[in-house]
Protein backbone atom coordinates (compact mmCIF):
# COMPACT_ATOMS: atom_id res chain seq x y z
CA UNK A 1 0.00 0.00 0.00
CA UNK A 2 1.19 3.57 -1.44
CA UNK A 3 1.18 6.44 0.73
CA UNK A 4 -0.42 9.43 -1.13
CA UNK A 5 1.61 12.70 -0.64
CA UNK A 6 0.30 16.01 -0.58
CA UNK A 7 0.00 17.83 -3.38
CA UNK A 8 2.95 20.00 -2.91
CA UNK A 9 4.33 17.94 -0.25
CA UNK A 10 8.18 18.08 -0.55
CA UNK A 11 8.58 21.69 -2.46
CA UNK A 12 9.89 24.41 -0.17
CA UNK A 13 6.86 26.62 1.19
CA UNK A 14 6.93 30.76 -0.40
CA UNK A 15 7.55 32.96 2.13
CA UNK A 16 4.70 35.63 1.69
CA UNK A 17 4.68 39.00 3.44
CA UNK A 18 2.21 39.76 5.64
CA UNK A 19 -0.67 42.05 4.42
CA UNK A 20 -1.65 44.62 7.45
CA UNK A 21 -5.40 45.08 6.81
CA UNK A 22 -7.40 47.74 8.62
CA UNK A 23 -9.70 46.21 10.95
CA UNK A 24 -13.79 46.45 9.27
CA UNK A 25 -15.58 48.89 10.77
CA UNK A 26 -18.56 47.94 12.75
CA UNK A 27 -20.81 49.14 9.98
CA UNK A 28 -18.96 47.17 7.81
CA UNK A 29 -19.17 44.12 9.77
CA UNK A 30 -23.44 44.84 9.98
CA UNK A 31 -23.50 44.82 6.16
CA UNK A 32 -21.62 41.73 6.03
CA UNK A 33 -23.27 39.70 8.56
CA UNK A 34 -27.01 40.81 6.71
CA UNK A 35 -25.36 40.11 3.48
CA UNK A 36 -24.44 36.28 3.95
CA UNK A 37 -27.04 35.34 7.07
CA UNK A 38 -29.84 38.07 7.07
CA UNK A 39 -29.32 38.70 10.69
CA UNK A 40 -26.11 39.99 12.93
CA UNK A 41 -25.20 39.21 16.17
CA UNK A 42 -23.81 42.56 16.65
CA UNK A 43 -25.17 45.27 16.89
CA UNK A 44 -28.70 46.08 15.60
CA UNK A 45 -28.81 48.63 12.65
CA UNK A 46 -31.02 51.12 14.61
CA UNK A 47 -28.70 51.22 17.37
CA UNK A 48 -26.02 52.51 14.46
CA UNK A 49 -28.71 54.72 12.95
CA UNK A 50 -30.37 56.54 16.42
CA UNK A 51 -28.79 59.44 16.36
CA UNK A 52 -30.08 60.32 12.90
CA UNK A 53 -33.36 58.75 14.03
CA UNK A 54 -33.37 61.11 16.52
CA UNK A 55 -33.13 64.28 14.62
CA UNK A 56 -35.94 63.21 12.37
CA UNK A 57 -37.97 62.52 16.37
CA UNK A 58 -38.33 58.87 16.32
CA UNK A 59 -38.90 57.79 19.83
CA UNK A 60 -37.63 54.21 20.56
CA UNK A 61 -39.84 51.18 21.77
CA UNK A 62 -38.28 51.57 25.42
CA UNK A 63 -39.03 55.24 25.39
CA UNK A 64 -42.63 54.75 24.43
CA UNK A 65 -43.43 52.78 27.25
CA UNK A 66 -42.91 55.41 29.72
CA UNK A 67 -45.32 57.65 27.19
CA UNK A 68 -49.00 57.97 28.60
CA UNK A 69 -52.09 57.01 26.90
CA UNK A 70 -52.97 59.26 23.85
CA UNK A 71 -50.01 60.74 22.64
CA UNK A 72 -48.79 61.53 19.66
CA UNK A 73 -45.76 59.86 18.96
CA UNK A 74 -43.25 59.10 15.88
CA UNK A 75 -41.23 55.78 15.67
CA UNK A 76 -39.19 54.28 13.50
CA UNK A 77 -38.01 50.52 12.84
CA UNK A 78 -37.60 47.57 10.52
CA UNK A 79 -40.33 46.09 9.30
CA UNK A 80 -40.59 42.22 10.51
CA UNK A 81 -44.04 41.47 9.79
CA UNK A 82 -47.30 42.72 8.17
CA UNK A 83 -50.87 41.25 8.47
CA UNK A 84 -54.35 41.87 6.65
CA UNK A 85 -56.22 39.25 8.15
CA UNK A 86 -59.59 38.88 6.37
CA UNK A 87 -61.77 39.17 9.53
CA UNK A 88 -60.05 42.61 10.03
CA UNK A 89 -61.92 44.48 7.68
CA UNK A 90 -58.92 45.82 5.93
CA UNK A 91 -57.25 46.72 8.98
CA UNK A 92 -53.20 45.77 8.70
CA UNK A 93 -51.24 45.33 11.14
CA UNK A 94 -47.54 46.12 11.01
CA UNK A 95 -44.59 44.61 13.42
CA UNK A 96 -41.74 46.83 13.79
CA UNK A 97 -38.50 46.36 14.80
CA UNK A 98 -36.15 48.34 16.58
CA UNK A 99 -32.64 47.75 18.95
CA UNK A 100 -34.73 47.36 22.63
CA UNK A 101 -37.58 45.10 20.71
CA UNK A 102 -41.02 45.08 19.15
CA UNK A 103 -43.74 47.28 18.63
CA UNK A 104 -46.96 46.49 17.18
CA UNK A 105 -48.49 49.30 14.74
CA UNK A 106 -52.06 49.40 13.55
CA UNK A 107 -52.90 51.08 10.13
CA UNK A 108 -57.00 51.88 9.19
CA UNK A 109 -57.58 50.84 5.46
CA UNK A 110 -57.99 54.27 4.64
CA UNK A 111 -54.18 55.04 5.18
CA UNK A 112 -53.53 52.03 3.60
CA UNK A 113 -54.73 52.52 0.62
CA UNK A 114 -53.36 56.47 0.83
CA UNK A 115 -49.67 55.00 1.60
CA UNK A 116 -49.88 51.75 0.36
CA UNK A 117 -46.34 52.20 -1.53
CA UNK A 118 -45.03 53.42 2.03
CA UNK A 119 -46.64 50.39 3.86
CA UNK A 120 -46.00 47.66 1.49
CA UNK A 121 -42.38 48.66 0.01
CA UNK A 122 -40.90 49.37 3.52
CA UNK A 123 -38.09 47.96 5.35
CA UNK A 124 -37.55 50.76 7.81
CA UNK A 125 -40.79 52.35 8.46
CA UNK A 126 -41.17 56.00 10.46
CA UNK A 127 -44.47 55.99 11.97
CA UNK A 128 -46.38 59.03 13.13
CA UNK A 129 -49.35 58.32 15.00
CA UNK A 130 -51.23 58.19 18.72
CA UNK A 131 -50.15 55.71 21.33
CA UNK A 132 -52.27 53.44 22.43
CA UNK A 133 -51.30 52.13 26.06
CA UNK A 134 -54.23 50.92 28.02
CA UNK A 135 -53.32 48.07 30.69
CA UNK A 136 -50.98 45.63 29.19
CA UNK A 137 -52.00 46.31 25.67
CA UNK A 138 -50.00 48.57 23.96
CA UNK A 139 -49.83 49.89 20.03
CA UNK A 140 -49.29 52.29 18.19
CA UNK A 141 -51.92 53.59 15.54
CA UNK A 142 -50.58 55.04 12.48
CA UNK A 143 -51.15 58.55 10.67
CA UNK A 144 -48.70 58.56 8.81
CA UNK A 145 -46.21 55.94 7.18
CA UNK A 146 -42.45 57.32 5.70
CA UNK A 147 -40.21 55.82 4.08
CA UNK A 148 -37.13 55.49 5.47
CA UNK A 149 -35.66 52.64 3.58
CA UNK A 150 -32.67 53.94 2.13
CA UNK A 151 -30.77 55.20 5.85
CA UNK A 152 -30.01 51.16 5.78
CA UNK A 153 -27.66 51.65 2.69
CA UNK A 154 -28.24 47.89 1.02
CA UNK A 155 -29.19 46.28 4.82
CA UNK A 156 -31.61 43.78 3.23
CA UNK A 157 -34.47 42.86 5.69
CA UNK A 158 -37.15 40.87 5.01
CA UNK A 159 -40.66 40.85 6.60
CA UNK A 160 -42.99 38.05 7.16
CA UNK A 161 -46.03 39.35 5.33
CA UNK A 162 -49.58 37.46 5.63
CA UNK A 163 -52.75 38.24 4.05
Amino acid sequence: MHTQLGLFAGLPSPQEAVVALPAPTVGEDLHADYAMVGTTLGPHPLALLRAELRKRRCRSSQELMGVEHGRNVSVAGLVTGRQRPGTASGVTFVTLEDEFGNLNVVVWRDLAERQRQALVGSRLLKVDGRWEAVGEVRHLIAGRLTDLTPLLEGITVRSRDFH
